[in-house]
Order: structure tokens, then sequence, then C-alpha cells
């Protein structure tokens, strides 16, 4: 990336709302507008920049907010047009940007597109979507939907499948018509108009598929490789002409989420005349806790990015576990000491920061205990399938809640009352575990909480170009499970130590710079040894300035 230009996003720690999710306040036990209005103070003491906004279009919420059935209406749920030109009001004169989620690759099967393009074979919009007639009276192919089951949906009507690559209520969009492209512009137009500033696009690599409609490839374990249906030829055109109409505009910020955690693919999508970033899955979606996998995919990040490229950096989101119960291991104190390290990763490595709501205060897992208490259509379907093949209802749940996305998606905890605070009405989704102790309230008020720690980073960086935008000088695995580097911006340099080790660490700080340095943030005790030479003590982070 180009030093000599710098953009605001390449400086700015973005914090991703899940709109249900974040404050409710209307009192009908869903997050909206008014809510995270009310809660921009918070977000601008605890020093954001940026917030990534999940859908909060018209919606049926069949995979809540994701099938959208009108691009240009706020769902009554999240309160009104008007609440959402206040929003974006309040966070402008606070100094936060904000970006939007938009979903290009399909709309709800509910969108009046979609229901023209149903109502017959001649319809005008037919070819807005994808209508394949059967092949040998079976589906077109194989393809199977991400959310389980066959990805073609028969149409009674008029005798031909349509393609939706998730939900049978998300239908993809044909965006080898050019009507299309244009109509996804026009929708991005809008909300440019009304003052954001960016937009995440989800699922993009997936906006094209295979003209052949071949079947997809299993692998040994009968698993569908998808080969056919996404990372397809011309899909890198596609999103170079919406970013070409996009960055018409100056400053707006572009996202990607490319679903696939191969680097190769993720590096195709970004870049001059293509997205600003995309978001490193390579990195971010580790299932378990190893740090000489997370060193190596920092170094291949660092090894295989472009000048115009820069990597993401994140380990929580609406989609995946929290990070605090992945890397865990279920301990509360050995949980708070891994946390507060991938906090300073997050906030010290090369790249841009994405931090999820709640994680900044320490928010665990929620777990749905019954079938009941599940909202996440992807474990809903999965625990169907499992029931329907004959599982048991053990086996099926357990199916279940190993697909749900649920575990990150309950109510932000913003004090100790039943409801955390987020309503006083029963909640969409069941409130997380420990919410009574682990809150916003409490954490602001202690200085070695997780709360204080984030604080303190995100406070340095606005100090330190070297934190926000320096370049690695020295970026090594240590014995004993540590990761330290060395940034520069200028002159000024930075030495960051995440000891992730079990023994104490002995580190010689003139060996990392030959600048003066100062401890500036530190999640446990160091020990001076004598010179430059320092312990650090197991499970802690630590950053010096000069």
């Amino acid at each position: 990336m180009d030093r000599n230009q710098k953009k605001w996003w390449q400086e700015t720690v973005f914090y991703e709302i899940y709109m249900p999710s974040f404050c409710d306040g209307n009192g009908d036990g869903v997050g909206d507008f008014k809510g995270i209005t009310s809660k921009l103070d918070y977000l601008k003491e605890l020093g954001i920049g940026g917030i990534w906004l999940t859908p909060f279009y018209q919606s049926p919420k069949i995979d809540n907010g994701y099938d959208i059935s009108d691009y240009y209406a706020v769902d009554p749920e999240y309160g009104t047009m008007e609440d959402f030109d206040g929003f974006i009001h309040e966070a402008h004169r606070r100094g936060i940007r904000v970006i939007v989620d938009l979903v290009l690759n399909h709309t709800s099967s509910a969108h009046a597109w979609f229901q023209e393009s149903k109502s017959s074979t001649l319809s005008p919009k037919r070819d807005w979507y994808i209508w394949k007639s059967p092949v040998n009276q079976e589906t077109p192919n194989n393809w199977e939907s991400f959310f389980g089951g066959s990805a073609w949906e028969w149409d009674e009507g008029t005798g031909q499948y349509y393609y939706h690559a998730f939900a049978k209520e998300q239908v993809d969009l044909n965006w080898a018509n050019p009507e299309v492209r244009q109509a996804m512009k026009d929708v991005m137009g809008f909300w440019l108009d009304k003052g954001i500033d960016g937009f995440r696009l989800d699922v993009i690599n997936f906006l094209k598929v295979s003209g052949d409609f071949q079947d997809n490839p299993l692998d040994d374990n009968g698993e569908q490789i998808h080969r056919y249906d996404q990372n397809q030829d011309g899909i890198v055109e596609a999103i170079g002409d919406i970013c070409r109409y996009v960055h018409e505009r100056e400053g707006i910020f572009m996202v990607g989420e490319v679903g696939s955690e191969d680097m190769d693919i993720l590096l195709r999508y970004s870049g001059s005349g293509l997205l600003d970033v995309v978001f490193n899955f390579n990195l971010g979606s580790q299932e378990q806790f190893r740090p000489e996998d997370l060193y190596r995919e920092i170094q291949r990040m660092e090894d295989q990015h472009a000048s115009d490229q820069l990597p993401t950096l994140f380990f929580s989101s609406h989609d995946m576990q929290r990070h605090i119960s992945r890397f865990g291991e279920g301990d509360a104190q050995f949980e708070e000491q891994r946390a507060k390290l991938m906090a300073a990763l997050m906030l010290t490595a090369k790249g841009v920061p994405f931090i999820y709501y709640g994680d900044e205060i320490g928010m665990r897992n929620h777990i749905a205990h019954r079938i009941e208490d599940m909202r996440d259509i992807q474990g809903l379907g999965h625990y169907e399938a499992a029931i329907q093949n004959g599982r048991t209802e053990e086996e099926a749940m357990d199916l279940a809640r190993a697909k749900s996305r649920d575990y990150s998606r309950s109510p932000m905890q913003w004090n100790g009352d039943r409801y955390g605070g987020f309503s006083d009405q029963t909640p969409w989704i069941g409130m997380g575990p420990g919410h009574e102790q682990i809150h916003a309230q409490a954490q602001r008020e202690q200085p070695d909480s997780m709360y204080s720690f984030y604080k303190k980073l995100l406070s340095l960086r606005v100090q330190h170009a070297a934190l926000s935008s320096g370049d690695y000088v020295k970026l090594e695995q240590l014995e004993g499970s540590a990761i330290a580097y060395t940034k520069r911006s200028g002159c000024e340099e930075a030495v960051i130590v995440l000891q992730f080790g079990y023994q104490p660490l002995r580190l010689d700080l003139s060996d990392w710079s030959d600048q003066r340095l100062e401890l500036a943030a530190a999640s446990g005790e160091m020990v001076s040894l004598g010179g430059s030479v320092i312990e650090v003590p197991p499970h802690t982070a630590a950053v010096w300035v000069s």
C-alpha cells in the first residue's frame, strides 16, 4: 500500500455491529438505529473510528437480513429512514465513519424482481435470475447449497428450477446480465448519496457461476468441492466494474467477504482497481489456538500481499464463534489472557482491524440447548435434515449446534440487569453466559479489564503511526510460542511481543530496536533484568514505543 497516499481506512479500527443484537431503542427486544445512536458516545470513548453495520434493509429475515426484499427501504424492526439518517449524522458528528453490508449475490424470494421473474418464462426479468430446465427429470446438476441440500428449487408455475447458493429464499441473481449490474449500481448510488462511507460486500466471490453448469466433484470424504459455483471467470471483471463506479466518489471504502481461506484466491480480489481489502479468513477463522499457525499466516500475508494490498485483522464475526471461547479452553482466566493477546495482535499487527461487538468486554459464546432456542437458519436446517435422516434428537442437536452461527449473536451486555441493558423486553435471542457479571458498565470501572486494555491499545494507535500504519522491520516467532515484531513509520518504531507460551520469556529489546523504547501497554507485569533485558510472563502481550 502506498504510504505516501494514506487513506482514512488504512488507519481506522472498525467495529462490527450485528443489527438485531446491539441495543434496543424502542422496547421490542430487537436492536435498532435508535439504540445504536444512543451508544455512539460509548464507541467514541472506546476509540472506534469506523462502524460496520450488518444488513438493515427490508427483509423477511430468513437469514437475519441477508435476504433482502427491498434495497431501498429500512426494515421496520430497525426503525425508519429518518432514524438511519439521524444515526449517520450523529456518527459523523463524532468522527466515526460508517460502512454498510450489501448483498449483491442474491435477493430474497420475496423481492419484487424475483416475483416478476417467476411470473412467466417470458418475463422481462426472467434472465435476472438463474433458471434451468430439468436434466433427465432431475435437478440441472449436483450443486449443493451452503446451508445444506440441493442448490436448486423447483418452480411449479414455470416448470424450471432456480438456483440458490444459500437458502431457497435467497435467490441468486444472474450477474451475466448487464441490467442486474446496473440495478445494483443504482442501489449503491442511493446509499452513497445518503452519506455512508463504504460497503462490505457479502459472499462476493459467488457472483458468477460456470456457464457450463457441470457437476461439482467430491473429495475423499464425499464432501462437495465447490469448483464451478464460486470464483468463476468474469467475477473479478464484475467486481472491478463495481469498484470503479464506487471509487469515482472520493474516500469510499470497499471491503469484500471472499468465502475462502486460500490466500491465492483471496489475493485476486483486492488492490488497484478492485476491492480495497478482503477479509483474511486464512488468519481470522482458525478454529484452534496454535501460535505457530498464527505466525505462519501473518508471515504469509506479509510475503504475499502486493504493495497495493493490505490484510485485514479479525478473529470474531457474526458468522463465527467468539474467539475468547474458541481459543480459551473453557478456563475463565486463560480465556481472558488469550483474548488480550489477540486484541494486541489485532490492534498492532499490519492490517485493517475489525473488532466484533462485545469482544472488547469479553462476551462468551451463547449456546442453544434446545432447538426452540436456536435462531440461525443454518443450524435449524441441519437439525431438520438430521431428524429426517433418522438421527436421534440428541444427535440432531449436536449437529445443529456445530453448524449454527448463534454463538456470537447474543445481545450486547451493557449492564447487570436482567437483559443486560440491551432491552427491557425479552430479546429476540438468548443472553450470553455470565452476562450478569460480564458487562460494559463493570468493565469501564476496572483498570485491568478487557475493555480497559482495548481502550489503551486503541488510544496508542492514534498516538503512534508505527502501530496504526507502520511496516514490519522485523517479524519472528520466538522459542516458547511467542511472536514478536518491530514496526516503523517514519522515524518512529514500536516493538510488540505476544508471549503465548507457558514459561517466562527473556528478551533483549536492543535486538529489536536501536531507539529508546518505553513500555506503553502490557497485559501482565514486565520484569526488568537490567539494561535492555526484560522478562515477559506467560500469556502476556506487551507494546513498547519510541
